[in-house]
């Protein structure tokens, strides 16, 4: 059976209940908030077997091939994964709202990329769905240091960009919806780069419009990567970063490290190259799941998605 699109299966959060979330635990507190969310949280995990066979798969292999968990997964151990992913949307908003604790906030690595901003050296930075990703945005506005414009594929970007704003109307996070990456996006991206901008893209899903892949080995099974940030760091002439963002302690731990000061891709030798870069980014993602590993938020069938070899566009 075919595998269907991440995008197709919506998201697992919604803008109505993420709103009712955050304004429980504003009224009342953490624990209030858990004591209401860990019952919706089972109902929900009771309700939705994809969901479970995302998850279960994903724990599975993340053991057999790291021993994060420290033993066979249980599921008790999927419960917590989706109850890791609910926590982590509430943080989302209080990072949103202002109302995170940011002492709770650690950095790794952030120096090469502050130097870079101030030197007006701007570049691409690939993501992954890991940790609450909103505080790496709001730390950098609220610094003013670094300009972050995320790149985005799907339109459930724009409500939760609304929810956002209304969250804090101050806010500035610049979401590009780029579902057709054309020309004219390209000039943009390329105009903010050369303004030490950086462009921030996520190197674990498929783009809706676009199914080139390349396949290399996660968690001791091959799946496919999109080549899309490779690509463009390549286009743009620009350093490659990677972001990621972990639970550790009783906070987060953002981090950050330079891929590649330049990505190339010569003639006749392309898709050996993105693969190099797709499998030195997958083993990086690796290396900080093994430290938090629930905190991976890719629930659908990560690795029985369709590949296609990345081949170089005919002109």
């Amino acid at each position: 059976m075919k595998s269907r699109h991440w995008a197709e299966m919506g998201e697992t959060t919604f803008v109505a209940g993420i709103w009712l979330l955050y304004w429980i635990h504003r009224l009342l507190g953490r624990w209030p908030f858990r004591a209401c969310l860990y019952p919706v949280v089972l109902v929900n995990w009771l309700r939705r077997p994809a969901l479970r066979q995302a998850s279960r798969e994903y724990l599975e292999r993340m053991q057999a091939a790291t021993g994060g968990l420290g033993r066979k997964p249980h599921w008790r151990d999927s419960v917590r994964h989706v109850l890791m992913f609910a926590e982590t949307m509430l943080d989302k908003l209080l990072a949103v709202s202002g109302r995170y604790r940011f002492e709770r906030v650690r950095t790794e690595g952030r120096e090469e990329l502050y130097e870079a901003a101030k030197s007006g050296r701007g570049g691409v930075i690939v993501t992954a769905h890991m940790g609450c990703l909103e505080l790496c945005r709001t730390m950098a506005e609220r610094r003013g240091e670094v300009k972050l414009n995320i790149l985005v594929h799907t339109l459930h970007a724009e409500q939760f960009n609304r929810l956002l704003k209304r969250l804090n109307p101050e806010n500035d996070f610049r979401l590009m919806e780029v579902t057709d990456m054309g020309p004219a996006t390209a000039v943009a991206l390329n105009e903010r780069v050369e303004a030490g901008e950086f462009v921030v893209i996520a190197g674990d899903r498929i783009p809706v419009n676009s199914s080139q892949t390349v396949s290399v080995d996660f968690l001791g099974h091959p799946a496919p990567f999109p080549v899309g940030p490779y690509v463009l760091a390549a286009l743009l002439k620009c350093p490659l970063y990677l972001l990621g963002c972990i639970h550790e302690g009783d906070g987060y731990t953002i981090h950050f490290e330079r891929l590649f000061e330049r990505v190339v891709l010569p003639r006749g030798k392309r898709e050996a190259a993105l693969t190099d870069c797709a499998r030195h980014y997958a083993a990086r993602v690796t290396a900080l799941l093994q430290r938090a590993p629930y905190d991976w938020f890719n629930f659908f069938p990560f690795w029985d998605q369709v590949h296609v070899s990345a081949k170089p566009p005919t002109v």
